[in-house]
């Protein structure tokens, strides 16, 4: 076999590998994010869910959400001409200010109408989120709201000492251990998280009542970390209507102008599998309070909408 054969066989071999692996990526990528079947122009309503902590970095998990994937999927139910509204599947304790506000943007950013469902919770950066969509249905039974900000702490220095652990840092910058574990942190210290944890609530209360269309003295009577019921909540006019998964998609197909001939589709975050998929196409082409801490006390990461 002379060299030019053996050049033209692994060109066509390589050749086959691609068409096999754009064959699978289509099958995966495509039927596992927006569902299978012909769908007719524009009479249908695409569920996302919300599930879990909010927060970037995240396993794949139904245990998280990562606002990447959700902001992906809203900018995908967008662009399908089939899809006409969007329901918000949420069952979610909230998360960390960031992710969660980045879900809410993608929210405000969508063209399309969406409608938020709260099923067993949607509290904190979940409800933050939500509370950016044009409608929110909750569940009569559903937990609703905990609006307000933690910063957890762990001070562990007494353990320390009764195992005869000697723990300190070497630190220049007086407030650069400030949170740390060996310690509790100084009246001084206190003062300064207690100022940051503050501003974030206030601007989580002006979040709200932006979104919801309330005055800021009116939710922050009603804020307080508070949790309400589904049924509460309508009163407090945190939600605007009770009900079931069912309802908030009628409602969407309604707010669409779709009426009662709609179909539904779920759109879910590619698994590991298929990202990894994804990359390898990609490269063939070119080549309630959990953040900050354990407990109360003192070890610091990063304040939280729980």
């Amino acid at each position: 076999m002379d060299k030019n054969t053996k050049i033209i066989i692994r060109v066509l071999g390589g050749l086959v590998l691609v068409f096999i692996i754009l064959i699978l990526a289509a099958a995966f990528l495509g039927s596992g994010t927006m569902g299978s079947g012909n769908v007719a122009l524009g009479d249908t309503v695409a569920i996302i869910p919300v599930y879990g902590q909010i927060a970037y970095g995240t396993s794949d998990s139904s245990s998280y959400t990562n606002p990447d994937d959700i902001n992906s999927l809203i900018q995908e139910a967008n662009n399908d001409i089939s899809v006409s509204a969007i329901v918000l599947d949420v069952n979610s304790p909230g998360g960390t200010p960031v992710a969660s506000e980045e879900i809410m943007q993608a929210i405000k950013n969508s063209k399309k109408p969406v409608v938020a469902w709260i099923s067993d919770t949607g509290t904190s950066g979940a409800y933050l989120a939500s509370s950016a969509s044009d409608k929110i249905v909750a569940s009569p039974s559903s937990w609703v709201g905990s609006i307000g900000v933690i910063l957890q702490l762990t001070d562990l220095s007494d353990m320390y000492r009764q195992m005869g652990v000697n723990k300190y840092a070497l630190k220049a910058g007086q407030y650069k251990d400030m949170g740390a574990d060996y310690r509790n942190i100084t009246p001084d210290e206190q003062k300064m998280l207690q100022g940051m944890v503050n501003e974030e609530y206030d601007y989580f209360i002006s979040i709200i009542s932006q979104n919801r269309n309330l005055t800021k003295e009116y939710v922050k009577s009603i804020a307080e970390g508070k949790i309400y019921t589904g049924r509460q909540a309508l009163k407090l006019k945190l939600v605007d209507s009770l009900g079931g998964k069912n309802q908030a998609i009628q409602e969407a197909a309604d707010m669409a102008g779709i009426g009662d001939s709609y179909q539904v589709i779920t759109m879910s975050p590619p698994t590991t599998f298929e990202k990894i998929l994804s990359g390898i196409t990609s490269q063939l082409g070119y080549y309630i309070g959990r953040e900050m801490g354990n407990s109360n006390g003192n070890s610091s990461s990063a304040a939280s909408y729980l």
